[in-house]
């Protein structure tokens, strides 16, 4: 009987490595420097606070700056100088809490870079609280939504847009237009 031949298979075997990961190193953040984008989202919330009330809707016929239509722009000059105080007193509370000095002249750096911005953005919300009262002593006056230039209506689509507008929008575009040609 002739022998049989022992047969070796080829077994594989995997050798599973245990791969040791690095530790995650902490990454710290860098506070963002304030750009225009910030800015951007200030003026947004603003609008959005704004829009709270609905947008005017004149009633057919209806003469323009109607007693109606006055006691909505009061209302929305009215909540917008309200949220723009809040947002002050949040700015006065943030900075008197975080009055902290720090050792480091780079945090220090920019905790007042952080600082003065928020004060220029408060400093710009003052000045449009004051064009809010113009407007709501204009209102009282029977001065609002005409164009300090020509006279014509304001527009409500305009002044739901910007209700401390002074100018129609073609004077505000030539006043713009000039202002390019003698800066450039």
């Amino acid at each position: 009987m002739p022998a049989k031949k022992a047969t070796k298979k080829n077994t594989k075997t995997t050798v599973k490595k245990s791969v040791k990961k690095a530790p995650a190193k902490k990454v710290v953040k860098k506070k963002p420097v304030a750009k225009k984008t910030k800015q951007n989202k200030v003026v947004a919330k603003i609008a959005n606070n704004k829009s709270k009330i609905a947008p005017y809707k004149p009633k057919k016929n209806e003469k323009y700056m109607s007693a109606a239509m006055k006691k909505h722009f009061v209302a929305v000059l009215l909540l917008w100088k309200e949220h723009l105080k809040e947002e002050m007193q949040k700015t006065f509370d943030h900075l008197k809490t975080k009055g902290e000095t720090y050792a480091d002249p780079i945090d220090r750096a920019s905790q007042e870079e952080e600082f003065a911005f928020e004060l220029r953005t408060r400093d710009r919300e003052r000045k449009l609280i004051n064009k809010i009262a113009i407007s709501i002593e204009q209102i009282k006056q029977d001065e609002y939504g005409w164009c300090e230039s020509c006279g014509d209506e304001i527009g409500i689509k305009r002044l739901e847009a910007r209700p401390t507008a002074t100018h129609c929008i073609h004077c505000k575009t030539l006043d713009e237009i000039k202002e390019k040609q003698l800066s450039g």
